[in-house]
């Protein structure tokens, strides 16, 4: 190892040019590969730099460049299932072009994506991939269209918005939770969900839902709780209450997989047979992997596709005056073992 001196602070362009013996300006044309540099020199500043522990510092040259390797993602909740899935196609994309992602959760806060918008366009990334499904403010709207930087709209695809939209249709989603239960005969269905006043995109499912039962003639008793977290002991929870304050449904469709699992635990608990009294379904697919005996019937997402085309159509390029482009991802229904009738 070269005998270097010992720096108990960040280390600097100045401190691995003393080290080699050379100019702050050799040491950058070395780090970013450019300029007429001897094959000597140019090995002994890469190998003192690496054992200094130097990290080149990518915002200011973002800043003073223009561009940028960073792509930056608003989220909901990583801890969310879903955008887990949806992160990893987006990386699986921008890994192999190069780019990094920088993530922030919004928790569908208008306020905490205004921030976070704020807080990304300083880092000048070369995209941004935004999750809709929330009231946007009008002020991270302006942010974006006064940046330039090219904007995507992830998962909500019934509101195309930004500069391309990649996501599925949750009217259609509601529509085909409803279906399952109409073709098997169920007229008295439920609907159990929370924070619908935040996730714009699950109450959408719901009007899917609602409406097409009452195209049907069913009846639809609807319970949620905007301050519970979409959580299977949430779903645990608002079953419980579902069953004991009223007149026994014949089918409950769930905000998402997580409170579906929730509501079947309670019913077994409880005695209630499914699909033989209650039929049960979800959205989103995510209790799939996880099914032992009973296999939840749901809406099948498929998370990391949606993830890799909205980093495709990040890193696109496209005029100013092109047409904002929307990519509707297909949805299916995967039968399970918890509508009555029907079985996979």
């Amino acid at each position: 190892m070269s005998q270097v001196p010992h720096f108990p602070r960040t280390i600097t362009i100045a401190d691995v040019a003393k080290a080699a013996g050379v100019s702050s300006m050799t040491v950058s044309k070395v780090l970013r590969g450019t300029g007429r540099i001897a094959t000597e020199t140019r090995a002994r500043v890469t190998q003192i730099a690496e054992e200094l522990g130097y990290v080149p510092n990518r915002l200011a040259g973002a800043l003073s460049s223009q561009t940028s390797s960073l792509i930056g993602i608003v989220i909901p909740s990583i801890g969310d299932q879903v955008y887990a899935g949806v992160l990893a196609g987006i990386n699986e994309v921008l890994n192999a072009e190069g780019y990094t992602a920088f993530i922030g959760e919004s928790f569908f806060d208008p306020e905490s994506e205004l921030r976070i918008v704020h807080m990304m366009l300083t880092m000048k990334p070369a995209a941004l991939i935004l999750t809709g499904g929330l009231a946007r403010d009008e002020r991270t709207a302006q942010l974006l269209r006064r940046s330039g930087i090219r904007a995507i709209h992830l998962w909500d695809g019934d509101h195309p918005d930004l500069d391309a939209t990649v996501g599925l249709s949750h009217l259609r989603a509601g529509w085909l939770a409803a279906q399952v239960f109409i073709e098997a005969g169920l007229t008295g269905c439920a609907y159990v969900g929370s924070q619908l006043d935040r996730d714009l995109c699950a109450a959408c499912r719901l009007e899917g839902y609602s409406v097409a039962l009452s195209g049907a003639g069913a009846t639809l008793q609807k319970l949620t709780d905007s301050s519970l977290p979409r959580t299977a002991e949430t779903g645990y929870v608002l079953t419980r209450k579902l069953i004991e304050q009223g007149e026994m449904p014949q089918a409950i469709h769930y905000l998402n997989d997580a409170m579906a699992i929730g509501g079947l635990r309670f019913m077994i608990e409880a005695g209630i047979a499914v699909p033989d009294t209650i039929s049960v379904n979800g959205f989103n697919g995510t209790a799939l992997p996880h099914s032992l005996t009973t296999r939840l019937t749901t809406i099948e997402v498929p998370l990391m596709e949606i993830g890799r085309r909205a980093a495709k159509a990040a890193l696109a390029t496209s005029p100013p005056d092109a047409q904002r482009p929307v990519d509707l991802i297909d949805i299916c229904l995967t039968m399970g073992t918890t509508v009555a009738g029907r079985s996979s």
